[in-house]
């Protein structure tokens, strides 16, 4: 297994959905998958600011990885009944508990075994993305697998990032514009 300390994302900072989808992600014409052993692990949960409340073991990748699948279908088809049926099974492992603490409201998360925290976290935070369905985007590239929660003011960001795909796609406007011209 090729080590995954340091590797590099083009996406990262998305709410924890998102960017758990986005630990696979296409570099030239090769798949990546940050989430091939352990070690990808620990590093999401850093990125994801999960590593102080969880660990990275076998157990909670084989989790993690159930709820990135799941996810991947349910952002193209949300009434997947089999992909909700997964989501929904992850989201059985952990229950929220409200209550008032120092004359403050306080919810806090319960999990049956906690390795089901990180994907239970990245299924509830997919549930709250739902709220605004409409936002939640996979990249207008094409060639690009990465997704994203549109967080633009008037909603219409198209892109993963627009110093990659967003440029990318500028320049070959660009090209064929100045061929078209070249040809007239």
């Amino acid at each position: 297994m090729a080590s995954t300390v340091g590797r590099r994302r083009p996406l990262v900072g998305e709410p924890v959905a998102m960017d758990l989808l986005n630990t696979r992600w296409v570099e030239g014409a090769t798949v990546r998958d940050l989430l091939d052993g352990v070690e990808g692990l620990r590093q999401w949960l850093g990125e994801a600011g999960l590593d102080a409340r969880f660990d990275a073991d076998p157990a909670t990748l084989e989790r993690v990885l159930l709820v990135r699948d799941a996810l991947a279908v349910l952002v193209d088809a949300p009434a997947d009944a089999g992909a909700a049926g997964r989501l929904n099974e992850v989201l059985a492992h952990g229950a929220e508990r409200r209550v008032l603490r120092d004359g403050v409201p306080t919810v806090s998360v319960e999990f049956d075994d906690p390795s089901w925290g990180p994907a239970w976290t990245a299924a509830a935070g997919y549930l709250d993305l739902l709220v605004s369905a409409d936002r939640v985007r996979g990249c207008a590239n094409p060639a690009c697998v990465l997704h994203f929660f549109d967080t633009s003011r008037n909603g219409t960001r198209r892109w993963c990032s627009m110093a990659g795909c967003g440029n990318r796609a500028k320049a070959a406007r660009h090209h064929a514009r100045a061929r078209g011209a070249e040809n007239t």
